[in-house]
């Protein structure tokens, strides 16, 4: 994996549009990065891909108490976040690899309104 910080968000922001294409400062990266987060599920997901790198639906499915459907479903919306990427596979399915730059924009705006909290 490779070492995140400023110099890799900011590549990934002028490399990775957002799904809709309008979301390219930090603080919109960060809302959809906390968005993807809410769900335990999918922290549940990003937790092994973190610990042992990339990984198949049904390779996560033998870790988690989740279906490989359900993994699938709930990487569709890591990836729409930019946590994950998708590695298409000769034969058949999809590896998911863990990216870290948006967890540093995140990072970084909550830091920049820090002072804005109570």
């Amino acid at each position: 994996m490779s070492k995140a910080g400023p110099a890799s968000w900011e590549s990934w922001l002028s490399t990775s549009p957002s799904p809709d294409n309008e979301a390219t400062d930090i603080g919109a990266i960060a809302e959809e990065v906390f968005t993807a987060l809410a769900d335990p599920s999918r922290r549940g997901i990003l937790a092994p891909l973190a610990a042992g790198g990339p990984a198949t639906a049904t390779d996560l499915a033998a870790q988690l108490p989740i279906t490989r459907q359900a993994i699938a479903k709930h990487s569709a919306l890591l990836t729409d976040a930019g946590l994950v990427a998708p590695e298409p596979r000769e034969r058949r399915g999809v590896r998911y690899r863990p990216q870290s730059a948006p967890m540093q924009a995140s990072r970084e705006s909550y830091r920049a309104r820090r002072h804005l909290l109570p």
